[in-house]
């Protein structure tokens, strides 16, 4: 009978929780994240010192390794943090906040900020163009809503269009774009592909003088029912976009434009770290561990939305009550 994995030792205590992610964000011992040193920091030991902690005797600051990471200010146990990662790197059409709230015994308020943040532990930062000379990328774009411009018909809301380069055997990339427009397209694709790689794409007229600019570009006519010619084909992407809408349908059901560029960053991670690329749920937690290092992320910032304007009495049009400032962090 196979061991669950949360029966493993970081998923249950706390200590050997913090020592496991600490392996993973300071593979050479721990650095302070105040002043960047080395050298002179040990492990407190005091009977009311909070798990994990450390301190710098250059600065004279103490630390964890939250510091500096999306766990930054977190009041949640780093177990149930990594509970949660676990939960989400396994899942291969993600697991709602709902669920996540009902496994670990959070509020929902504080899962949907969890889930968040670790959505952007999984963004990949510096990324250089894909593809390369006899490397063959897919380049499509599907829908996600209603279509801009179209006649809103009752019960359907308004379409974003995601972009996608997929290398075949390798990752995805994942953009949040204003409309198939090639001043939309073309920026994304110059800075994100390899002139030396082989562009393939669907029939989209806006694909056509772009695909000039790179080693090799053929196409395939969707409208005439052509799928496959040669190697050339767009199915790779259909493949990455039928994971992506069914756990956005099915599982999450509901994604605002502000936040749908982390829920992309999500299907790419996952994508890019596959069973079929040799990576399986261990090492892909471990990989999103090492995300974690320089994202901040606070309350504020990821329910930051465009506030009534106030009036000249400091009052919101249509309230009764002074404005108030957002939501202060909740305990997450």
């Amino acid at each position: 009978m196979a061991i669950s994995v949360f029966n493993a030792r970081a998923l249950q205590d706390e200590a050997s929780a913090y020592r496991w992610v600490e392996a993973q964000v300071w593979p050479d011992g721990p650095i302070c994240p105040h002043c960047g040193g080395v050298d002179r920091i040990s492990l407190m030991k005091g009977k009311s010192t909070r798990i994990g902690t450390y301190k710098c005797y250059q600065c004279r600051k103490p630390f964890t390794v939250k510091v500096g990471t999306v766990f930054e200010a977190s009041h949640i146990p780093m177990r149930v943090w990594l509970q949660a990662m676990v939960l989400m790197c396994a899942s291969k059409k993600g697991i709602s906040s709902n669920q996540l709230h009902r496994s670990l015994g959070v509020s929902l308020k504080t899962a949907w900020f969890m889930s968040h943040r670790i959505r952007e532990a999984m963004r990949t930062v510096g990324m250089e163009p894909m593809g390369g000379a006899g490397q063959i990328v897919e380049v499509d774009e599907t829908f996600y809503g209603q279509v801009k411009g179209e006649p809103k018909r009752r019960g359907t809301g308004h379409k974003h269009v995601v972009l996608s380069l997929i290398h075949r055997g390798g990752s995805a990339r994942s953009f949040h774009v204003e409309g198939t427009r090639i001043a939309d397209i073309a920026p994304v694709i110059r800075e994100n592909l390899a002139r030396e790689s082989t562009m393939m794409t669907d029939e989209g007229t806006y694909y056509r003088e772009l695909g000039r600019e790179f080693a090799r570009h053929d196409t395939v006519n969707h409208k005439l029912e052509e799928y496959v010619r040669g190697d050339a084909h767009t199915n790779t992407a259909e493949n990455f976009f039928s994971i992506f809408k069914r756990g956005m349908h099915g599982v999450y059901q509901h994604c605002s434009e502000k936040h749908l560029r982390r829920y992309l960053a999500e299907f790419d991670f996952r994508y890019s770290n596959r069973a079929a690329l040799g990576v399986d749920d261990e090492e892909r937690t471990e990989r999103a561990i090492r995300g974690i290092i320089g994202k901040r992320l606070t309350y504020r910032t990821t329910r930051r939305q465009a506030a009534p304007a106030p009036t000249a009495k400091g009052r919101v049009r249509g309230k009764g009550k002074p404005q108030r400032s957002a939501a202060a962090n909740p305990k997450a």
